[in-house]
């Protein structure tokens, strides 16, 4: 599949809506908004290539397992948004439900989780919290060393990222949509508050609605409209193993070090752990710290994989918020803005719903309710919204 879009030389000089991020956050809005909104000039510009951004550097999972109502039932639904995927949009994005099991070393983790499994249940989801012998069961590579339990839903996915990102642009592109990458956003004009155009590398595009969808890099193009966003980017690594057979059926997580880890349909193991002392700021290098993290933690969870070669390694940024939970909706102080940002490196599995109820937010105005609650005003009135269940 391949995707034509025009070439930066032909920006549009005017738009009903312009979207800046063309990861699969802003791809998403773009498609859904162009379906419902045929004859709504849409521009989605973005400083670099498809899949340069998070979109194209994350592990691939999709879960319903979280520690909060609004994050449940949105990821509920968007599940079934990715298992329907590849047949709506004619690509393939390799989706497979093995489940997700997270581990628990202690009894504080055990009890989170526990807590966690019940709130799931009430939105009519499978999971349970299980003993070790039966993680085992599931897992039989899996050591028991220190494993207290685990909480286990095995209608959790994972995908192949890119394809989900090509099927949301050509999706777009064929419904109208305008996608220039190698696009860089230089500043805004202002009718008083309110935007009147976003200047770009390649010109500048009339518009009086724009949609910041930039993940990690959010905060500083915000700063061009005087606006401080406190959400910061970190610095996440992956990587990934030489093929094996398939033994690793679920997506395998322990919130307690931040490990987690796939088998990909080709055989590879492909995971990360959390790092705390990276570089600030909008860094994608990878490091050996990394590797010694990861390693270490892998080999205590799966013996089985101490002589195993790493084949290739990443970064990307995770989009950090002081709740862990994202920001999203209209900004009173700049007319015209709509926020979707700081999604804490899960914009990826969230893009399909929130794609969807952004669209329906923009032409009806849906679900309002669902953007004050995740609105930039909830910080300044210490409405917080914690989320516990964050990995990485």
């Amino acid at each position: 599949m391949t995707l034509q879009t025009q070439s930066i030389g032909d920006l549009p000089s005017s738009a009903d809506t312009v979207i800046i991020g063309a990861g699969i956050m802003g791809l998403a809005v773009a498609f859904h908004l162009a379906e419902r909104a045929p004859k709504r000039r849409i521009v989605v510009v973005d400083k670099g290539y498809l899949c340069g951004g998070a979109s194209g550097r994350n592990g691939g999972g999709v879960r319903a397992q979280w520690s909060s109502a609004i994050n449940i039932e949105l990821m509920r639904e968007s599940l079934e948004l990715c298992a329907d995927f590849a047949q709506r949009m004619g690509i393939n994005v390799w989706f497979r439900r093995g489940g997700y099991l997270f581990l628990a070393r202690s009894e504080t983790y055990l009890e989170q989780l526990g807590a966690s499994a019940e709130l799931q249940r009430s939105f009519g989801l499978k999971t349970r919290v299980i003993e070790a012998k039966e993680a085992r069961r599931i897992v039989p590579e899996l050591s028991a060393d220190s494993l207290l339990g685990a909480s286990w839903n095995p209608d959790d996915a994972v995908v192949f990222p890119w394809p989900f990102v090509w099927g949301y642009a050509k999706g777009a592109a064929d419904r109208g949509v305008h996608i220039s990458p190698f696009t860089e956003v230089l500043g805004f004009e202002r009718q008083g508050d309110a935007i009147s155009a976003v200047l770009t590398s390649a010109g500048s595009v009339r518009t009086a609605e724009v949609v910041l969808a930039a993940g990690a890099w959010s905060p500083e193009i915000a700063k061009a409209l005087d606006l401080h966003l406190p959400n910061w980017p970190h610095r996440h690594e992956i990587c990934s193993t030489e093929p094996l057979k398939p033994f690793l059926g679920p997506l395998v997580a322990d919130l307690e070090s931040g490990l987690y880890c796939s088998q990909s349909m080709r055989g590879e193991i492909v995971g990360g752990i959390s790092n705390e002392r990276v570089p600030e700021g909008l860094d994608q290098r990878s490091s050996l710290r990394f590797l010694a993290l990861y390693a270490r933690a892998m080999t205590q969870t799966f013996p089985v994989l101490g002589g195993i070669r790493i084949l290739r390694q990443w970064a990307g940024c995770y989009d950090l918020t002081p709740d862990g939970s994202p920001i999203v909706g209209r900004v009173d102080a700049v007319p015209g803005l709509i926020l979707l940002c700081g999604f804490m490196g899960h914009g990826f599995m969230m893009a399909p719903i929130m794609g969807k109820r952004v669209a329906a937010y923009l032409t009806t105005g849906e679900g309002a309710e669902l953007f004050d609650r995740w609105s930039l005003g909830r910080f300044e009135r210490g409405e917080l919204i914690q989320e516990s269940m964050i990995l990485g």
